[in-house]
C-alpha cells in the first residue's frame, strides 16, 4: 500500500482520452515529451456494442466495450488509468449564438477574471427546452463600453461587460448516461468535451482557424461539423449520418451481409463512380455453400457516391446557414475532412465538387512526437488525439506507473464481450535527439481558463447525480 501512495505522489503528467462512438471506442494514454509534441504512451481499441448514432442505448455493452478498451490500453502502456476526458456527440447535440452582458459596480477597477466567469455563469442559467442542458458556454467576441470586437478583455478599464457566446446544449439524460458507463467502468469523468472540437484541436492550425475552416469529422454514426473563423468558434453542428449508413446501404444493393458490406467499403469503395470501369468485378464467398456472389465495382461506387453525396449537401447546408456566402465570413482556409470516412477514396475530390472550397485530409500527426506509429497519425484517431490534449490543457494526472507487483496484486476487474479481439503490439518508445533550443511555455487563453472552471462544474454536477441516484 506505501508503494502505491508513493507511486501516487510522484507520478508524472500523463493525460488521458476516451472517444465513445458508434462503431469504436478508443482509450488513448499521452504525454507531452520536452518539444511540447504529444507522445502516445499506450492505445486500446474496441468494438463499440451499445452506442447508436453517438448515444448511448445499451449500459452493459458500452461499459464491456469500455473495460475492453481501457484494458488493452493499460497492458500497451504499463500504466493504470485513474480518470478520462470523454468526448460528446450524438445527434442531441445543438448550438446557438447568445449575447449578454453585465453592469460593473466600480468601472475604476479593471476587469478580471472573476468578471467574465460572473458574465459566463448569468449564460449559464438561460432556460433551455426541457431535458436539455448546456454543455459548452464559448465566449467569442467582448464589447466593453461600446467597443467592440476585444478578445481579451482582462486588464481593461469599463463599466458595462458585454460578449457574444456560441452555447453548445445537449440532452441531460444523454449525457448522464455516458456519465454512468465511465463510472461503472471503474473509472472516474475529468471533463467533457464536444468531438468535433477536439477534432479540431487534433487537425487544424492556428492559421486555418484564423483564415476560416470548416472541420467535417465523418464518423460511424455522425458526421460532426466546427467552423472557425479569426480563431474563434463561430458553429458547430451534428449531422445523424456517417459511415454505417454507407455500409447499410452497400449491404442492401449488393443482398450481402453487413460484414462483407463493410470489407468492400473499406477496400474496393469509392466515393466517384467514375473511376471504376465496367468490367471491374469482386466475388464475394456464398454463405453456406452458397454460390459466390460477383459484384460490380461501378455500382458499389454509385451506391457509396450516392449516401455521401447526401450527408455533404447536409454538411454544406450547415455551413451556408453560418454564411460562407458572406465576404466576411468566408472560409478562406476551406473544409479540412478527418474522421474513419475521410479515408474513403476520392471523398476530396468530391467534397470540392459539390460546395466549391478548397478540402484536405486532416491527420493529427502535426501534434504527435516524431516516433508515432502510421496508425496513430490516422484520420481514424483524430477525436481521441484531441481528448488527450484536451486532458493536457486541464493538467490533468489520469494514470500512473504500474510496477510489475502492483500488476499482479491490482489487476482490473474486466467484464469481456463474448468475442475478443487480439490486442495491438505495444507502442515502442525512441528516443528523439536532445536540441539545445528551449521550448516556449503555452499561454493559456481565457477562453481556455474559462472553459476548464465551466467543466469542473460540469464534471461535479454529473457526479454529484450519479453518487445520489438510486
Amino acid at each position: 500500500m506505501a508503494n502505491y501512495i508513493d507511486n501516487m505522489e510522484n507520478r508524472e503528467n500523463i493525460a488521458v482520452g476516451l472517444d465513445i462512438g458508434t462503431t469504436k471506442i478508443v482509450a488513448m494514454i499521452g504525454k507531452k515529451n520536452e518539444y511540447g509534441k504529444l507522445e502516445i504512451l499506450g492505445i486500446g481499441k474496441a468494438k463499440s456494442l451499445g452506442v447508436a448514432r453517438g448515444v448511448v442505448n445499451n449500459i452493459t455493452q458500452t461499459i464491456q466495450s469500455i473495460q475492453q478498451a481501457v484494458m488493452e490500453a493499460e497492458e500497451n502502456s504499463g500504466y493504470k488509468i485513474n480518470d478520462v476526458v470523454v468526448g460528446i456527440a450524438g445527434q442531441h447535440i445543438r448550438s446557438i449564438q447568445h449575447t449578454d452582458y453585465i453592469s460593473r459596480s466600480n468601472p475604476e477597477e479593471v476587469i478580471s477574471g472573476k468578471d467574465i466567469q460572473l458574465l459566463i455563469d448569468q449564460v449559464n442559467k438561460l432556460a433551455m427546452l426541457p431535458g436539455e442542458e448546456i454543455i459548452h458556454v464559448l465566449p467569442q467576441e467582448f464589447k466593453i463600453d461600446g467597443q467592440s470586437e476585444i478578445k481579451e478583455p482582462i486588464g481593461m478599464y469599463g463599466g458595462r461587460l458585454e460578449a457574444s457566446f456560441h452555447v453548445v446544449v445537449g440532452q441531460a439524460s444523454s449525457i448522464r448516461n455516458v456519465g454512468r458507463c465511465i463510472q461503472s467502468s471503474g473509472i472516474e469523468l475529468s471533463g467533457l468535451t464536444l468531438e468535433p472540437l477536439a477534432s479540431a484541436d487534433a487537425v487544424l492550425s492556428q492559421e486555418e482557424k484564423e483564415a476560416g475552416v470548416a472541420l467535417i469529422d465523418i464518423g460511424g454514426g455522425t458526421t460532426d461539423l466546427a467552423i472557425f473563423k479569426d480563431g474563434i468558434i463561430r458553429h458547430t453542428a451534428v449531422v445523424p449520418f456517417g459511415g454505417n449508413v454507407i455500409t447499410e446501404d452497400i449491404k442492401e444493393g449488393c443482398s450481402i451481409i453487413e460484414k462483407q458490406a463493410e470489407l468492400l467499403k473499406v477496400k474496393f469503395g469509392s466515393a466517384w463512380p467514375g473511376e471504376n470501369k465496367d468490367n471491374e468485378i469482386v466475388s464475394i464467398p456464398g454463405l453456406r455453400g452458397r454460390e459466390p456472389k460477383e459484384i460490380s465495382l461501378k455500382n458499389l461506387s454509385k451506391i457509396i457516391h450516392a449516401r455521401v453525396v447526401e450527408i455533404i449537401e447536409q454538411v454544406f447546408a450547415e455551413i451556408k446557414a453560418y454564411g460562407h456566402e458572406d465576404p466576411r465570413k468566408k472560409l478562406i482556409a476551406g473544409i479540412v475532412l478527418t474522421g474513419g470516412g475521410a479515408q474513403l477514396q476520392h471523398i476530396k475530390q468530391l467534397v470540392e465538387y459539390i460546395t466549391g472550397m478548397d478540402t484536405r485530409i486532416g491527420y493529427p500527426n502535426e501534434h504527435l512526437a516524431g516516433n508515432s506509429s502510421e496508425d496513430i497519425s490516422s484520420p481514424l484517431f483524430a477525436t481521441a488525439v484531441g481528448l488527450v490534449m484536451n486532458s493536457i490543457a486541464n493538467n490533468t494526472q489520469s494514470a500512473y506507473k504500474l510496477e510489475v507487483t502492483q500488476a499482479v496484486q491490482e489487476p482490473r476487474q474486466i467484464v469481456r464481450p463474448v468475442v475478443e479481439e487480439p490486442l495491438a503490439p505495444p507502442v515502442q518508445e525512441v528516443e528523439e535527439p536532445k536540441v539545445d533550443n528551449k521550448v516556449e511555455r503555452e499561454i493559456e487563453t481565457t477562453e481556455n481558463k474559462i472553459r476548464r472552471s465551466f467543466f469542473d462544474k460540469y464534471v461535479d454536477k454529473i457526479k454529484d447525480f450519479l453518487d445520489n441516484a438510486e
